[in-house]
Order: structure tokens, then sequence, then C-alpha cells
């Protein structure tokens, strides 16, 4: 089995004891953080139009791009305009951006597939990325930006340190916060990073299902959420993207699932977006029988296998 797709490159890796090392202090009300946007503009149309909603209400509200912003706009028009728009906000890593900034041998799409993920799907990725990255070339500019950006980021939010990252605590493409790495027996490796961050919130992306995850860690209440993806449907039956709202009021939207914890409301908000729009755009640049195609487009019209009531974990810890 080839390894490209499924290894992570050594530059992927971090300790965890670093991560909250440098956390900076944010004035805003409200974050909106966005992983898995997946180049899809209506998405980012929706969510901007949503903090518009919470400003209303009188929140003040910072976007927070956790990574993979990138991955369907494969042409130059969508590849500029996403990275333009999204750039102007606080951003960190995801290994798509990690691989069109800065190549590895061998990475393939840099996703870290585990050995649950069918081949096909990992060979797939490859192809899809070595398209984007011959798009990325014609945008040096928006590549050096992309070169300087953060792994992750540690705010400081009301006193509690917010940890943002694309895949776990220990590697950028980690599937360790994956769905599929929570409930019963599961939760004694998420301890031990609580303890070695010292973060009381881990949001999280990449691995395309969500969670939320709240427990007591060292006599503390501690909070996970992954959005699964921005751009893309989540849920069996639903077509909308999801973001993760952190704050201490209640959401101006109504969340798919929440939680309170460590002294936040933290929310899986829907992302209803111009489905017909994003359609015709992705069916232009994907058409039927593209890797692209294959791969996602049943999820984007019919949603996952997953329920909104199979996102929630509450463990005695």
């Amino acid at each position: 089995m080839s390894e490209e797709g499924r290894s992570c490159p050594l530059a992927y890796r971090y300790q965890p004891e670093r991560l909250c090392e440098d956390a900076r202090a944010v004035n805003e009300d409200v974050l909106y953080i966005v992983g898995g946007l997946y180049g899809n503009p209506y998405a980012l149309d929706e969510i901007e139009q949503m903090a518009l909603v919470e400003e209303r209400h009188g929140h003040r509200v910072r976007l927070v791009f956790n990574g993979d912003f990138n991955w369907f706009n494969a042409s130059d028009e969508l590849f500029r305009e996403i990275n333009s728009r999204v750039l102007d906000h606080t951003v960190s890593l995801g290994n798509v951006e990690y691989e069109l900034a800065n190549p590895s041998d061998g990475a393939g799409c840099g996703c870290g597939y585990p050995s649950f993920v069918d081949q096909h799907v990992v060979a797939r990725s490859n192809r899809i990325m070595t398209r984007l990255q011959s798009v990325a070339e014609n945008h040096p500019d928006l590549c050096r930006r992309l070169s300087l950006l953060p792994k992750y980021r540690c705010l400081m939010f009301g006193g509690l340190k917010i940890l943002v990252l694309h895949g776990d605590p220990e590697s950028l493409a980690g599937w360790g916060l994956a769905h599929e790495s929570f409930g019963a027996k599961k939760d004694s490796g998420l301890v031990r990073w609580f303890e070695r961050t010292g973060a009381d919130v881990i949001v999280s992306t990449h691995t395309c299902l969500p969670v939320l995850w709240s427990g007591t860690v060292g006599g503390r209440s501690r909070v996970v959420a992954n959005n699964g993806s921005a751009g893309m449907a989540n849920l069996t039956g639903d077509r909308c993207g999801l973001i993760t709202r952190v704050a201490r009021s209640s959401p101006a939207h109504v969340p798919i699932a929440g939680i309170s914890g460590a002294g936040l409301n933290v929310s899986l908000l829907p992302v209803r977006f111009d489905f017909a729009a994003w359609m015709a755009r992705f069916d232009a640049l994907w058409p039927a029988g593209s890797d692209a195609a294959v791969s996602y487009r049943a999820r984007i019209l019919g949603g996952t296998s997953l329920a909104a009531d199979q996102v929630s974990f509450f463990p005695e810890v």
C-alpha cells in the first residue's frame, strides 16, 4: 500500500506542551472557527452574513480559519477569490495549505488518512492535490502568504485558552480528534492532551465529521469541538456546512448541537449556503467521473450517515 496520503511529514509534528506557550488575547465577543471550507465561496458568503447577524445582536465577531479552506477551488479565479478573502482574517494552516505552499516529497495530499479509509479515496485525494498545486503555481503571491501561516493558534478568550488547530495536538494531519476517536474508553489520550497543553477548549477540523465533547480534567471543565466541514454536508439528509462558535453568550442562530463548559457556550452552527449555485460551480470544475465528484458529490448532495444526536459526547472523565 502506498504511503502517499497516509503518512505525515515530520514537519507536521509538534509538541503538545508548546501549543499554548504564546497565547494571544482577542477582544471580540464571539469566535467563528471555520475549518474545511474546501473552496466553497457561497459558504463563505453565508458565514459572513451570519457574523453580521451576530453583530446586530451586539456581538463583535472574529473569523478564525483553521485550515483546508482550499480543496475544490481548482481554477485560477476561485483560487484567488478564496485565498484573498480568507487571508484577511485570523488563519492557520491545514495540510492542504501546507502542501500548496511547501510541497513535501511523498506526502501526496498530506491527509494522514488512517487505515479505515479506502485506498481509492486516498489515491483520488492525492490527484486532487496535484491538480490544485498546478493552479497554486500561478499565484506565487498567495502561496507566499500561505507559507507564512502558523500550524496552530492559541487564543486567550475571556481568560481561557482556546487552542485552535487542524488535526490533533501532535500533528497537523492527526486523526486523534476524529469522530471515530470518541466514545467509550477512548478518552484517556484526550485527558493527557489537555494536561499537556493546558488548553481549556480545543477546536479542530480535518477529519470531516463533527464532534462536541465536554468533560472534567484536573478539576476543570474542558471542551473539544470539531466542526467537520464548513463547506460541505456533515449530517444525514442535511446539506449544510458547520462552523464552531465559541462565546459566553448564546448564539444568534439555532445550533445543531451545543454545550456549556469551561465557562463558555460552544456550538456547532449550520452554514446554509446557496446550494444550487455551489453545485453548478462544483460540477463545472469537477464533472462526473472526476476525482472530486467520485469522492465527494454524493456527500455534498445527501450528507453523511451521522445523525445530529450522534455528535455530542459527555463522558465521565
